[in-house]
């Protein structure tokens, strides 16, 4: 699409989508204890609520894209968010947790639907030389809901009852329709004859491979992420009044990673750009793992600046790792997109899971030494994969696949 005939504002809406849909997925990590509480059930099954959002969202995105992928993508975002406020406004009001439990799942099909079709739009409505950064701010609409739509949705739920969080990101995520509404142009979807050979794309070694480095990368910087926690503690010392802002801190390095790495998989492509970041989560890890040698002596401002880097990589690599697909996948791009995105989130779950041995049997010190350990074996897994299926050097994002 000719960008003349773009109105201005319509990469706000997808960021705002991408942050609207964040929130919603993240705030309940901050609500379990009062939820539990409210329900009468213990926070180990509040727990369950992010288990079976991120579950869903993994294996249901990839079918849905090819499902919807014949629909125009103005009226799938549109749709998609008014069920979204919707969900959320049914959520406020579930009486039992067996409800509350079946609107997560609910609310995570939307989002399994929102969030790559938002991806794709950026990439397609992007100018060739911008699409990395276009990709890069939807990202950095889901790193700002770590540190601003999530405590804020905690800091309701505690004053207000961990339904108001619901009743605002519903709001927000009118909003959100209303300005999509008037901004957004009309998109079409994949042809009919498209869809079929959509579905062969994805199962092409190079979409899968791609999925997989995400998988790997997802694993190790999430780790770090979920056990931030003990980490700061064995490493430093410190109390919990140093854990908020050691969080704003990765929170604030992410969006500037997720940002300035879409600017730079413009200028010197999406493979460069994600062997970089790839590279950048291994060596700030291991960085933290060698704080640990200090036994629990680190000053705390030492932690915070690689932790910095840190964020800044471990974010980073979801614009050059989005470009990348997209070229890889061709027509298939939203579909692609779907798989990646499901694929983070089965990065998320393996990093929780093994994260958690590693604190049983190491302590907090011992995350950023397997988060090193796995970091490698992603880095080199995704720089085979870059030799196998280079992307270009440059406009790697373009989504020639529209149909997507």
């Amino acid at each position: 699409m000719p960008t003349h005939t773009l109105r201005p504002g319509w990469l706000v809406c997808l960021v705002l989508i991408a942050f609207a849909v964040g929130t919603d997925d993240l705030v309940i990590a901050g609500l379990l204890p009062v939820i539990a509480h409210d329900l009468d059930v213990s926070v180990a099954a509040a727990g369950q609520l992010v288990t079976v959002f991120s579950l869903t969202y993994a294996m249901a995105a990839p079918p849905l894209a090819v499902a919807t992928a014949r629909t125009p993508r103005r009226t799938l975002l549109l749709g998609g968010l008014a069920l979204f406020a919707l969900a959320n406004l049914v959520t406020a009001l579930a009486p039992t947790y067996t409800v509350l439990m079946a609107m997560r799942v609910v609310a995570a099909l939307i989002a399994a639907v929102l969030t790559p079709a938002a991806f794709a739009t950026a990439a397609r409505l992007a100018p060739p030389d911008r699409t990395g950064r276009a990709v890069g701010a939807v990202a950095a609409g889901l790193t700002v809901a770590l540190f601003l739509g999530v405590p804020i949705g905690a800091l309701l739920g505690s004053a207000l009852g961990w339904r108001s969080a619901f009743v605002a990101v519903a709001l927000l995520t009118c909003a959100v329709l209303v300005a999509s509404a008037l901004r957004l142009p009309q998109l079409p979807g994949a042809p009919e004859a498209g869809v079929r050979q959509q579905l062969r794309q994805l199962g092409r070694p190079a979409v899968l491979i791609c999925v997989t480095g995400t998988v790997a990368g997802a694993t190790c910087g999430f780790m770090t992420y979920t056990y931030i926690a003990p980490i700061a503690g064995d490493l430093t010392g410190a109390g919990v009044s140093a854990l908020a802002p050691l969080i704003a801190v990765v929170g604030v390095a992410g969006a500037a990673g997720t940002l300035l790495c879409g600017r730079a998989t413009d200028r010197w492509g999406a493979d460069r750009v994600l062997l970089a970041t790839f590279a950048g989560m291994v060596a700030t890890s291991l960085a933290m793992a060698s704080l640990g040698s200090l036994g629990g002596a680190a000053p705390v401002w030492a932690l915070g600046g690689v932790l910095a880097l840190w964020g800044f990589a471990a974010w980073g690599f979801a614009a050059p790792m989005s470009a990348r697909l997209l070229h890889l996948a061709g027509e298939a791009g939203t579909e692609a997109l779907a798989l990646n995105t499901g694929g983070l989130y089965v990065g998320t779950a393996v990093a929780g899971a093994a994260g958690g041995a590693v604190v049983a049997g190491y302590g907090g010190a011992g995350v950023p030494v397997a988060a090193t350990l796995v970091g490698l074996a992603a880095l080199a897994f995704m720089a085979l994969s870059v030799r196998l299926f280079p992307a270009p050097a440059t406009e790697t994002g373009r989504v020639q696949a529209g149909a997507a």
